[in-house]
């Protein structure tokens, strides 16, 4: 009987030894986790046998366990290099509309040529849907979608508001008294002749296709300080392109935006935004004129210009937060949430079934998956730019791995010791 006692302890210290070498194999490998063999001793007595006579009958293996602790940290500097730090596995599938599912705490992604997130061996990352704000709009594994870059540009958005700041010379006289100008040819206002305005400033607009279109106003001197009130004013004509874009004014009427100064050079009108826009006109904006704006007796000058219009722009960053949420930035400057990782957990992680590449799936004795947002309900925070290494300690194994071929020695030595006996019974002679 010692012969199939110690023969059970070889074999368990093969099992053992084989462990240890593929803990040891992987260690390099990203998101791995560690197994431990746990063994139990055979007893055989029978019912009425003494407890103080029974012989143990060698070992058993009652499983092999995997160790779910957390690896170190190993920064990359690569924004689809994600790490979980706490609790929780990444969820991938095998298509785009389905394939198997499986967990994994490998967070090392790349995109395919269809610019989808994928793994090392093809499985495409798990996000929830969300909406403009970045909220989560569904939840549950069944609402989750593959995770996928927008090809090359982000939604225009057509130009509304326009705020502008200028100073204007106080010293500037009126163009209709220009000499050029008399009763056989009366001044008219004409944007490719420089002598029928006073000053002009440019910027770039863009309509509802993200088109950008030039945009400039044209700054006309119509009346000198008044002898009584010191009140002078201006006349902003906008065009977008070749096209005159008419301000709505106050009376009703369409036309030039008329600015009104007082006699200390402060804007009086209009005193707020100014709808401008017509039929012929590609879009429909409002300009404000800021409390900047004054006439001074100093050179034409454009204190600031701004709009918020902006046209398609190409994909110049992927960002992901902690939270799991990744956001997208274009070249224009918009930003677009694309999704927010879906993350798994499971009430007994260590009956999840291995299938390589540190992916699992779910067995019986794992349970359902339970599925959430990182950084709430229990589940771990993201890291961007970093991958968890292996959560093996090398040293640990080494000196396990000693342990374990000492005890394959003495169990070889217990079996060489019953030869030994058995083979000095068979020799006795009477």
């Amino acid at each position: 009987m010692s012969f199939y006692t110690s023969l059970s302890g070889l074999k368990g210290a093969q099992t053992d030894l084989s462990v240890i070498s593929n803990n040891v194999a992987n260690v390099g490998t990203v998101g791995f986790k560690k197994s431990r063999t746990e063994f139990g001793d055979l007893i055989s007595s029978a019912p009425l046998q003494a407890s103080g006579s029974i012989a143990g009958q060698g070992t058993r293996l009652k499983g092999i366990d995997q160790q779910f602790t957390q690896g170190a940290a190993e920064s990359t500097d690569r924004t689809l290099d994600l790490m979980i730090s706490g609790q929780g596995f990444f969820v991938t599938r095998g298509g785009v509309t389905g394939g198997q599912t499986a967990f994994t705490r490998n967070g090392s992604f790349n995109v395919n040529a269809d610019r989808y997130v994928v793994n090392s061996t093809g499985g495409y990352l798990q996000v929830l849907p969300v909406d403009e704000v970045g909220k989560v709009t569904a939840t549950g594994i069944d609402s989750s979608r593959p995770l996928q870059l927008p090809l090359t540009t982000g939604q225009p958005k057509s130009t509304t508001k326009l705020d502008l700041s200028v100073t204007l010379p106080s010293s500037a006289g009126l163009p209709a008294s220009n000499p050029k100008f008399d009763v056989d040819n009366p001044y008219v206002f004409d944007r490719l002749d420089p002598d029928t305005y006073n000053q002009s400033t440019a910027t770039t607009v863009y309509d509802a296709q993200g088109n950008a279109l030039p945009a400039t106003i044209y700054f006309t001197r119509t009346s000198l300080p008044d002898a009584v009130t010191g009140e002078s004013s201006w006349d902003a004509r906008l065009f977008v392109g070749n096209q005159e874009v008419d301000s709505n004014r106050l009376d009703g009427t369409s036309g030039p935006l008329e600015l009104r100064f007082d006699s200390n050079g402060v804007m009086i009108v209009p005193d707020g935004e100014v709808s401008f826009g017509n039929v012929d006109t590609p879009l429909e904006l409002d300009i404000k004129f800021g409390a900047t704006t004054r006439q001074a007796n100093a050179p034409f000058t454009r204190t600031s210009l701004s709009q918020d219009g902006f046209s398609a722009g190409k994909l110049d960053n992927v960002s992901v937060g902690s939270d799991g949420l990744v956001i997208a930035t274009f070249s224009n400057g918009s930003t677009q949430p694309l999704g927010k990782l879906l993350l798994a957990n499971f009430a007994n992680p260590g009956g999840l079934r291995q299938l390589g590449d540190a992916r699992w799936s779910v067995s019986g004795e794992s349970g359902e998956a339970i599925v959430g947002e990182a950084n709430s309900d229990g589940f771990g925070a993201i890291q961007s730019g970093s991958l968890e290494r292996a959560n093996v300690d090398i040293t640990e194994e080494l000196v396990a791995l000693i342990s374990a071929q000492r005890n394959f020695s003495a169990n070889a030595k217990a079996i060489e010791t019953a030869n030994n006996m058995n083979q000095t019974i068979v020799n006795l002679r009477t």
